[in-house]
């Protein structure tokens, strides 16, 4: 019997324990016949987002302890949508922006390409 992969980590190391499965990479546990809910959400204009989509910024953001600001347009390739869990203020997109590294966006400020 092959078991599904952790829906936290994506650990293929699963195993069972009476009526649950656990990852002993994240210590995640869940239900053995619990559904995995994938997250939905939308861009400002309504457009259904999904792992690997590009996006652009769509108003000026100004970044939290610097000087900096990300311009309108700004590109974000190779996005990844966060679980619901790890979502903090709204930020529940994980990306990379040229010339600022690694960021979180809201999806309220991104729109799909």
């Amino acid at each position: 019997m092959s078991l599904p992969p952790c829906p936290k980590c994506q650990s293929t190391y699963v195993y069972e324990d009476r009526s649950l499965l656990i990852c002993p990479e994240c210590a995640h546990e869940w239900a053995a016949n619990a559904e995995i809910v994938e997250p939905e959400v939308r861009c400002a204009n309504g457009n259904l987002l999904k792992d690997g989509d590009s996006v652009a910024v769509i108003k000026d953001l100004k970044i939290k302890g610097s000087s900096g600001v990300i311009k309108m347009g700004t590109k974000a390739k190779n996005i990844r949508l966060l679980n619901p869990e790890y979502v903090v203020d709204g930020h529940d997109i994980d990306c990379k922006l040229d010339g600022f590294g690694a960021m979180k966006l809201k999806s309220s400020v991104v729109k799909k390409l």
